[in-house]
């Protein structure tokens, strides 16, 4: 029989473990993890329904789809690249055309191409720190729900045991999980930086969206949902080998 509070610390647990895997799986779908804005003049003096054209049909390059990003007040996220450009207009010009969003996904393909030491040009070579980071922040998150799913099954193989003994291994999952949400923030944050210092104008700002913040709430909930799991675990085998030895004796 389980006491009521390791019942209570393996539900808290369950509800935290839950809400991390929502903010996560939100963030991973989304594409606020940064945004720019750029001044009017700017905006106003490009052709925005060429650009935006362009930035959805022309091949993949990084340069190319950054400098958009810049002039567009574009959006970026681990998945998707946006930008705001003017709707469908009538046959007359609007001075003031309402802004739609027009997003383009990442596939498999492009989350692998090598970043270089110039975006853009591809003679520079191969700038390994930022390919990496690049790759490494689209595979953790995805370890970091696999790594909670599998403590799910482990979660209900201990129900049909009975037995908090399988919690240990929720714990450390758990755990796990949470330092690869930690460093798909970290990765995404690095890289942006390295990007920017060789593509960012000065008068263009860019700032974290909410995504990225889901992203790093998350990591701190996996944790307290670990902790828990492992207290409920430990104090259990406490518990039960006082027990033990008690009945022995």
């Amino acid at each position: 029989m389980v006491d009521n509070r390791f019942a209570t610390a393996l539900v808290i647990g369950s509800v935290l473990s839950l809400l991390a895997t929502v903010y996560l799986s939100v963030a991973i779908g989304t594409q606020q993890w940064y945004q720019y804005r750029s001044p009017p003049d700017n905006r106003e003096a490009s052709n925005a329904t060429e650009l935006s054209e362009e930035f959805i049909n022309a091949e993949f390059d990084e340069k190319a789809y950054s400098d958009t990003l810049f002039r567009l007040n574009g959006t970026l996220g681990l998945w998707w690249r946006c930008v705001q450009a003017p709707g469908l207009s009538h046959w007359f010009k609007e001075p003031d055309p309402k802004m739609v969003t027009k997003c383009v996904s990442f596939t498999l393909a492009q989350q692998f191409v090598p970043k270089f030491n110039e975006p853009g040009n591809h003679n520079s070579g191969e700038d390994l720190i930022r390919t990496y980071l690049w790759r490494c922040q689209f595979l953790l998150p995805l370890v970091s729900l696999a790594l909670v799913f599998l403590s799910v099954l482990i979660g209900v193989c201990a129900c049909l045991c009975r037995s908090l003994t399988p919690t240990l291994g929720v714990g450390v999952l758990h755990l796990l999980a949470c330092l690869c949400s930690l460093g798909t923030v970290c990765c995404f944050l690095v890289g942006m930086d390295l990007l920017h210092r060789s593509l960012l104008p000065d008068s263009v700002d860019g700032s974290l969206g909410w995504s990225l913040y889901l992203a790093l709430i998350s990591s701190p909930l996996q944790m307290m949902a670990a902790a828990l799991f492992l207290w409920a675990a430990r104090s259990h085998r406490q518990n039960y080998t006082r027990m033990t030895a008690y009945r022995v004796a």
